[in-house]
């Protein structure tokens, strides 16, 4: 049994006003979010609408601590780097800084594929279309980490679950309507 069919017999089995909770649930788990947890909530008997609502308020609230956390840990990580020029232009010295260590030895495939499409299509594109191939939570702290700002993130975030997770509603909601 994996987690999709987990949470659907779980949905099956708890109270009709628990099976929200738990659609909202599965909407934070990354790469089930919005779109699906809205499958397994209208799979598992609830009303499409009320399905789409409960996914979207549980991948959205996962992304909102995600991004609070992820700029909090950019700013720590900004303030101690310039904290560390202030030093070394005091005359100080830092032994942190590991010899032959670059930011271009640092860089990923993903991150650098990131980067691209974030210098590419911008925020809007790479919050819309991200779903496409991240999960929301991994794109959210990657803007995060480039220094966008956190409700610029939100905002956008929050138009793409809404957006994707409406689609798959209408999708699965007419399909399972169509086979009633």
């Amino acid at each position: 049994m994996n987690l999709v069919e987990t949470f659907q017999n779980l949905v099956a089995q708890v109270p009709e006003l628990v099976q929200p909770l738990i659609v909202a649930l599965a909407g934070a788990i990354p790469f089930v979010e919005g779109e699906g947890a809205v499958t397994i909530g209208i799979v598992g008997g609830i009303p499409p609408v009320v399905a789409a609502i409960a996914a979207i308020a549980g991948n959205f609230l996962c992304v909102v601590v995600v991004v609070l956390v992820s700029s909090g840990a950019r700013a720590a990580v900004v303030n101690r780097a310039k904290a560390r020029e202030v030093a070394l232009a005091n005359g100080g010295t830092t032994a942190e800084t590991p010899v032959g260590t670059t930011d271009a030895d640092r860089g990923t495939g993903r991150k650098e594929k990131f980067q691209r499409a974030f210098e590419r299509y911008g925020v809007p594109g790479v919050s819309l279309l991200g779903p496409l191939l991240l999960p929301t939570q991994f794109t959210a702290t990657m803007l995060a980490a480039a220094g966008v700002g956190k409700a610029r993130i939100l905002f956008w975030q929050a138009l793409a679950i809404i957006g994707w997770t409406t689609v798959f509603a209408v999708i699965v909601g007419s399909a399972v309507y169509a086979i009633r």
